[in-house]
């Protein structure tokens, strides 16, 4: 922000594990950010240390220049903009040439055509899926895979800098930066699938977890996944960062992105199959890594009793 440059008044929608720690990137950047999420009490727990908590989505809407919204899917996007047929969404109290900032991951032919419906109400739209966890989303550290028209990146100004490191700009029209997200979503579904059934097969084979851990870690077979999730398992926590039933969804976006193109995904319909087992097993609302409790004849780690 430049001091002749008036500062936008910024809403975030979603203060679960990303979009809180988004909304706290923003107030260290000098941004008031205003805040709701369906649990008040936690938007106005946000509040206390600076910001504006909202106890509509009216009323944030009609406040901001800029609506950034971080839910789970595309109709949850839906209800924030255009309500739940009960109480009102955002989109109506949005003033024209205001931005709506969309960071779910979504079909990007859904992304497209939101792009269209919020034109026709004068709103700018950013496709802006989000990738980094938690931990970097409060330290404003995380990644933006974003597409959208030159005036809405220059209606966004510094807040997605704000917000991430690296905000990649992959097209001028929504859609590329939601088909980057699920290309992502691809490898970070296999790759925990395949992490888990490497310490799957290291329990069934008598390995000592930790070993295993400690060389796999100091090896090429190493992935970011592998040392961020079975770390959960080695601990027994199952505490969930990014649920099971996430994966059952964006893997299966990754597969109606495909498809619709005939375009063969051996192994993310392999990872799919796994999550979705975990699921039904009752598992859903796990950590995503509690995908290794599907295999038979494994003793897994207990959970720390000091911790």
């Amino acid at each position: 922000m430049t001091s002749n440059t008036p500062t936008p008044a910024v809403g975030v929608v979603g203060l679960g594990a990303m979009g809180s720690g988004m909304a706290q990137s923003l107030r260290r950047a000098g941004y008031e950010p205003h805040v709701f999420d369906v649990r008040l009490d936690v938007a106005h727990a946000f509040a206390r240390d600076g910001g504006v908590a909202c106890d509509t989505l009216a009323a944030l809407g009609a406040q901001c220049d800029i609506v950034v919204s971080v839910v789970v899917n595309a109709a949850q996007t839906e209800s924030v903009l255009f309500g739940d047929g009960t109480t009102p969404g955002c989109a109506a109290s949005m003033k024209p040439g205001s931005l709506f900032v969309m960071c779910s991951t979504v079909d990007p032919n859904w992304s497209v055509a939101l792009e269209a419906r919020l034109a026709a109400k004068g709103i700018l739209y950013l496709d802006a899926p989000i990738s980094g966890g938690a931990a970097k989303a409060a330290s404003g550290q995380m990644t933006m895979m974003t597409a959208g028209t030159p005036a809405a990146y220059e209606k966004a100004g510094a807040v997605l800098d704000a917000m991430a490191a690296k905000v990649y700009r992959l097209g001028d029209r929504a859609g590329a930066g939601s088909k980057v997200k699920v290309i992502n979503q691809l490898l970070a579904g296999v790759h925990i699938a395949a992490a888990a059934e490497a310490m799957a097969l290291g329990l069934r084979e008598g390995v000592d977890p930790a070993a295993l851990y400690e060389v796999i870690t100091h090896s090429a077979g190493n992935s970011w996944m592998f040392e961020n999730r079975m770390a959960h398992v080695l601990a027994g926590d199952y505490t969930p960062l990014s649920a099971v039933d996430i994966f059952v969804k964006d893997l299966g976006l990754v597969l109606d992105v495909a498809r619709a193109s005939k375009f063969p995904l051996p192994l993310s319909s392999t990872a799919h199959q796994m999550f979705m087992q975990a699921s039904t097993a009752g598992f859903a609302r796990e950590d995503d890594s509690a995908v290794i409790k599907i295999f038979p004849g494994i003793e897994l780690p207990a959970a720390d009793k000091k911790a």
